[in-house]
């Protein structure tokens, strides 16, 4: 009897040690979800609504769509041939193609969001800062670049992206010094807008994370003032 007393007496202080604490809050809080979710919808919104604005990617140094690596290789050499003007206006044209993109995003991931499960979010919840981020990015990656596409070659048909790189890309296939492989444009802009697209949202997950002030409804604080 003695020993099966002092058994459980030293056992109730290792769980009584973390009450509601962060093993418990996985486990039994049931707000975890769905402050979880909230947070997913705030950051995504926030991504998306930074990215698909005017100047969204342009004007953001770190996502700027640049040209395409084999030109800018060369793009010393072809601003001396006088062709400058020709490679600023296919950067913008660029940049402006996956800011017509953006907003697409916002539905696949509302339904990414939706379809999230409990066991989803204890691990999002435990894992780094931008784990929701790089869970959106395994999900929806392959409907994202479906979805892209058209807005992308829509825009970059209608500010004559499209024409103006194809007449570029003859005209400066023909210099001595050029050798470039065809460029599938579209593709590399898609690719690009969604690298911008989950750059900003991993940079909103992790202000939820990290900075109470960008906890903005009372189920973030509650679920992410205890992490």
């Amino acid at each position: 009897m003695t020993r099966r007393r002092i058994l459980l007496f030293t056992a109730v202080p290792l769980t009584a040690q973390f009450p509601g604490g962060i093993f418990s809050k996985l486990k039994t809080n049931p707000k975890l979800a769905d402050g979880l979710k909230e947070a997913l919808r705030i950051g995504t919104n926030n991504a998306v609504s930074l990215t698909g604005r005017l100047d969204g990617y342009f004007a953001n140094e770190v996502i700027k769509i640049l040209l395409p690596e084999p030109i800018r290789k060369i793009e010393k050499a072809l601003r001396i041939a006088g062709f400058g003007r020709k490679l600023d206006e296919l950067v913008l044209g660029m940049n402006r193609a996956a800011e017509a993109a953006a907003p697409f995003a916002k539905d696949i991931f509302g339904d990414a969001i939706r379809q999230m499960t409990f066991a989803d979010a204890q691990k999002i919840f435990k894992g780094s800062d931008t784990a929701a981020t790089d869970y959106f990015r395994e999900k929806t990656t392959p409907q994202l670049t479906t979805l892209f596409r058209p807005p992308v070659a829509k825009v970059m048909g209608e500010v004559g992206v499209t024409q103006q790189f194809q007449q570029f890309f003859t005209q400066i296939s023909k210099l001595p010094f050029m050798k470039l492989e065809k460029l599938d444009l579209e593709t590399y802009v898609v690719d690009r807008s969604l690298f911008g697209l989950f750059h900003v949202l991993g940079q909103e997950e992790t202000k939820i994370r990290r900075d109470p002030a960008a906890r903005v409804t009372a189920i973030l604080k509650d679920v992410f003032g205890q992490r």
